[in-house]
């Protein structure tokens, strides 16, 4: 179905399963403790994005044959439905919000690895680890943030401001909404010194 730098992606039915494969670069014994780990890692992670409400049933999770298999949720990419639909944005900071009141940051989260089917699901953990740092979660909405001007730069200001909308509900808000704009300005030197 796809693969990535990490894992290739086979859809089955209505089952996706995820395998990591051996990076040959790296020394065998880590790369064999790395994608381990990642797989042990992101099985957790599949598993309380599911009891949160907003992520696909963990079906098995393998770290001898280092793959995962889990759910395919039906539905459209929300990549393709914001730029008609921005306040789906109230959803998706909602469900940030949840998600880092839990402790867990996405990693990678673009409207490409969420599928919208009556409500919002966020896909795709490969990048996703356990954190309760403010600086974590505000680097998560800072790429939100960067995904939606790249991908939906005709909404991406209405699309914004329903996310923090809904963001809003985090215990958090203040703070790492404050730790953001150090992220930001971080990014905007970078940016000046190259």
């Amino acid at each position: 179905m796809a693969q990535g730098a990490e894992a290739k992606i086979y859809l089955d039915k209505e089952k996706i399963t995820k395998e990591r494969f051996e990076k040959k670069y790296r020394i065998p014994e880590i790369d064999l403790k790395l994608r381990r780990f990642r797989t042990r890692r992101e099985s957790k992670v599949i598993e309380k994005i599911n009891s949160l409400g907003f992520g696909p049933r963990l079906i098995l999770s393998d770290d001898k044959k280092m793959n995962i298999s889990m759910d395919k949720i039906p539905g459209e990419k929300v990549r393709e439905i914001l730029d008609k639909k921005p306040e789906l944005a109230i959803e998706i900071g909602k469900n940030l919000a949840i998600m880092h009141d839990s402790g867990i940051i996405h990693g990678d989260l673009t409207t490409s690895n969420m599928i919208f089917n009556k409500k919002v699901y966020f896909i795709d953990f490969g990048l996703s680890f356990f954190s309760e740092k403010l600086e974590d979660k505000a680097v998560d909405i800072h790429l939100f943030k960067q995904a939606i001007e790249s991908a939906h730069y005709k909404v991406e200001k209405k699309a914004y401001e329903f996310f923090l909308q809904g963001y809003e509900d985090s215990k958090y808000f203040d703070e790492t909404l404050k730790r953001l704009e150090i992220v930001e300005k971080r990014g905007r030197y970078k940016m000046k010194k190259h």
